[in-house]
C-alpha cells in the first residue's frame, strides 16, 4: 500500500475512533451543550504525530456532530473549530507540550457563542468556563496522557 492510501486509511480509523468515543460521551450526556466533556477530543493531539489527523478528526466530528442531533450551525462551525484546533496542532508539532492548546482555544472562542445564540445557553461568560473546562480535561489531561502513550508507538502506528 502506498503512502497516500495508508494517510487515507488512518484519517477514516481516527474518524471512526472520534465517533464512537463522542456516543458513549453522550450516552453520559457529556457530548453536547453547556458541559462538554467529549473523550473524543482526547484525540486533537493526533496530529502531533500524523497529518492524517487532520481530515481525520473534521470528519470524525462532523459526523459525531451530525448522528448526535447538532444544530446546523453547530455541526458546521462546532465542525471547523477542530479542524482549526488540528491544523495548529500539526503546525506546532515541534512543541510537544503546545500540543493540546490549539483546540482548547479554537473550541473555547467558538463553541460557546454557539451554545447562546444556537441553543440559547445562558449566561455567555459560564459557557467560555464550562467549555474550557471541559477542554482542558479532555484535550489537555486525556490528549497528553494519550500523547505519551503514545509517543513510545509512533513507529509503528503513524505515517509522519
Amino acid at each position: 500500500m502506498n503512502k497516500k492510501s495508508l494517510l487515507i486509511v488512518q484519517a477514516a480509523m481516527i474518524a471512526a475512533i472520534y465517533v464512537v468515543l463522542t456516543f458513549i460521551a453522550n450516552a453520559f450526556g457529556l457530548a453536547n451543550y453547556a458541559v462538554q466533556v467529549r473523550f473524543s477530543e482526547a484525540l486533537t493531539i493526533l496530529p502531533f504525530f500524523t497529518p492524517a489527523a487532520i481530515p481525520g478528526l473534521f470528519v470524525g466530528c462532523l459526523l459525531s456532530n451530525i448522528l448526535t442531533g447538532c444544530a446546523l450551525p453547530d455541526i458546521v462551525f462546532g465542525s471547523l473549530a477542530t479542524l482549526i484546533g488540528a491544523f495548529f496542532t500539526y503546525k506546532l508539532r515541534r512543541y510537544k507540550w503546545l500540543a493540546p492548546v490549539p483546540p482548547i482555544i479554537a473550541n473555547m472562542i467558538v463553541v460557546p457563542p454557539i451554545l447562546l445564540y444556537v441553543y440559547g445557553i445562558r449566561p455567555l461568560w459560564l459557557s467560555f468556563v464550562t467549555v474550557t473546562a471541559g477542554e482542558l480535561i479532555s484535550c489537555g489531561i486525556l490528549g497528553m496522557l494519550l500523547l505519551f502513550t503514545l509517543e513510545k508507538y509512533k513507529d509503528r502506528i503513524f505515517i509522519a
